[in-house]
């Protein structure tokens, strides 16, 4: 869909995506990476002066935003080395299921985010969060043509049908690989997620039809929510890939694994416990203020971002850790 929003919105929003075919999919860290290389960006001149030229810097995290104009290639590879993994909270709510709400911390290092819009002509819309450090721009990004992967990048994100994704480090998975499925990175595949998926099914069908690629990086599992509440868990154990599929009201995952862990297991993990008890004693219903109070309880010293989407109401909520105001952003829903 195309995005209706007045033109100074407009102006303050980002937009990116992408998926390697071999290897590594995030982009080469700061200073690795000369401006200028090929990157997913299918656009012409004019589209990437108006992508470049949408880059605002609206806090000291620091936080950008930026609006991708025109197409990009979601099977363009990059290869880096991330980081070393700190940890992740994150949660589905959807004990209303007329608002349910996806919510999460994204606990890592001290580097630079950015709020990016996509609308992909042969994809849905999206909101999504970047780790700009990962694209390997400079202190100052303004006009960097490295920029234009930032499709590439999505930590987490949610799209106009309301299907949302985010990762979390899990230090036990791995991935075999199947020489007959397209190998994809642990990142990009949330990129192919939210061009591609309206439903929690088709999204485990999206991560069903690909290899995943963890070399260089720290090992994955997911979290995936929709708008009828629905959610799953995706883990990778012993080489096969295990869907976790929400039961009740709510689901929770934080660095520890989930598929066939017992209940009472899972909470002796003090970031899911307080998680779980939180969604328990509230029926998994939460708003985007209640769901950022328990985010709060499990903030980090690195918690660098938390965000809040409505899966319904296509209502993004954002604070980062420099402790500023709340940005609020709007998902026109299809």
């Amino acid at each position: 869909m195309r995005w209706t929003l007045p033109a100074a919105s407009l102006a303050l929003l980002l937009t990116l995506t992408s998926c390697s075919a071999t290897g590594s999919d995030i982009p080469t860290p700061p200073g690795a990476t000369p401006a200028g290389t090929p990157s997913a960006s299918r656009q012409d001149a004019a589209q990437v002066d108006q992508t470049l030229g949408s880059l605002r810097r609206v806090d000291d995290l620091p936080l950008y935003e930026m609006t991708y104009v025109g197409r990009y290639d979601p099977t363009d590879g990059t290869d880096a080395k991330p980081a070393t993994p700190f940890g992740c909270s994150l949660f589905v709510a959807a004990g209303d299921r007329s608002r349910p709400l996806f919510a999460r911390n994204f606990d890592w290092d001290a580097n630079p985010a950015m709020v990016l819009r996509t609308d992909p002509p042969d994809g849905y819309a999206a909101i999504s969060l970047v780790d700009m450090s990962y694209l390997g721009v400079d202190a100052d990004p303004a006009g960097d043509r490295r920029l234009l992967n930032a499709p590439l990048l999505p930590f987490d994100g949610m799209n106009e049908r309301g299907l949302a994704v985010g990762l979390a480090a899990d230090d036990g998975a791995r991935a075999a690989r199947d020489p007959a499925k397209p190998t994809v990175g642990s990142v990009r595949i949330l990129r192919l997620v939210l061009d591609r998926a309206a439903t929690v099914d088709e999204a485990v069908g999206v991560f069903t039809a690909h290899n995943l690629d963890f070399d260089g990086g720290p090992p994955l599992h997911y979290l995936l929510a929709d708008a009828s509440g629905a959610s799953a868990v995706v883990e990778f154990v012993d080489g096969e890939m295990r869907v976790e599929r929400g039961r009740g009201d709510w689901q929770a995952l934080t660095n520890v694994p989930v598929a066939g862990i017992p209940e009472q297991q899972r909470r002796e993990d003090r970031r899911y416990g307080l998680i779980a008890q939180a969604m328990t004693e509230s029926g998994g219903v939460a708003d985007a203020a209640a769901a950022h109070r328990v985010l709060g309880l499990v903030q980090q010293a690195h918690t660098r971002w938390s965000v809040t989407y409505g899966l319904r109401t296509g209502e993004v909520r954002l604070t980062t850790a420099t402790g500023g105001a709340e940005r609020r952003y709007q998902l026109p829903m299809g």
